[in-house]
């Protein structure tokens, strides 16, 4: 806005002199108002960016996986297997793979070219263990997610290893808790780091990943569907395809029903 005054004070001498054209002085001010008016809702009178097309939705990448597996059959609770056992062997699994995923393309994700951990519009802030409000750049963010991730699997008061150890009763919020942050994880990749992705041909090893673990994640109700959100076009793309139906909503079809309750029958075994 200091611009857009810089150069109303710059133009006032045509206000004092008589219009040549035949135009009152109102009708002048009113125009200058008008540009007032457009320069602020766009900064310094610009068309705002259009926004970018995602390049992850485009057919050719989105049938690239590694396998064809049905995946809704592998998140699947195994009969006779702990419910807290299961959530703890694919959660340990799910952090070592995207953080594997994420190691690929890291050397491109830097403070400077990713200054806020951000995907699709969103940012993300990360909150210490006071509930500060911490704003970083996305390489930090995901070193604090992974860091305070792997404290948390490798801590036998947590997440047992041990034989007739028991799991906390704060486990399940622990694990949703993991499983939203991974989420931010993959999202950034997606929507800030695709294209290096492409360029290692590793969208594939991408794709398969996310199918999996958002499956995972609604078969156990472990992530609030508002927070998974913004990946709702890709989602619907990768799970559709892969035989997987219905939405994080649960408005699809009655096999997405049936695993929705199936689900909340899991937890309230616990």
């Amino acid at each position: 806005m200091v611009g857009d005054h810089c150069n109303i004070s710059g133009e006032r001498p045509v206000l004092s002199q008589t219009p040549k054209t035949g135009l009152s002085c109102k009708m002048v001010l009113q125009a200058v108002g008008k540009v007032l008016r457009k320069s602020k809702g766009k900064p310094n009178g610009k068309k705002s960016a259009p926004e970018e097309k995602k390049l992850y939705l485009e057919p050719e990448y989105t049938k690239s996986r590694i396998t064809d597996f049905e995946f809704k059959e592998l998140v699947m609770l195994p009969r006779e297997i702990d419910l807290n056992e299961w959530l703890a062997s694919n959660t340990t699994t799910f952090f070592h793979h995207i953080n594997l995923q994420y190691s690929t393309i890291s050397e491109f994700c830097t403070g400077e070219s990713c200054q806020t951990m951000a995907a699709c519009n969103t940012q993300y802030y990360w909150y210490d263990e006071r509930g500060k409000k911490i704003k970083c750049t996305a390489p930090q963010y995901v070193d604090f997610v992974m860091s305070s991730v792997q404290k948390l699997v490798t801590d036998e008061d947590v997440f047992p290893t041990k034989y007739g150890k028991e799991f906390p009763n704060s486990f399940e919020s622990l694990v949703k808790k993991i499983c939203k942050y991974l989420f931010h994880v993959l999202a950034h990749i997606y929507s800030s780091h695709f294209k290096e992705t492409l360029a290692l041909e590793l969208h594939g090893h991408l794709n398969t990943l996310y199918i999996h673990f958002i499956l995972f994640i609604r078969e156990f109700n472990l992530v609030d569907p508002k927070e998974t959100t913004i990946m709702d076009d890709l989602t619907e793309v990768l799970c559709s395809s892969s035989g997987s139906s219905g939405s994080s909503n649960g408005s699809g079809n009655s096999s997405g029903s049936s695993s929705s309750a199936g689900a909340q029958n899991h937890v309230k075994e616990r």
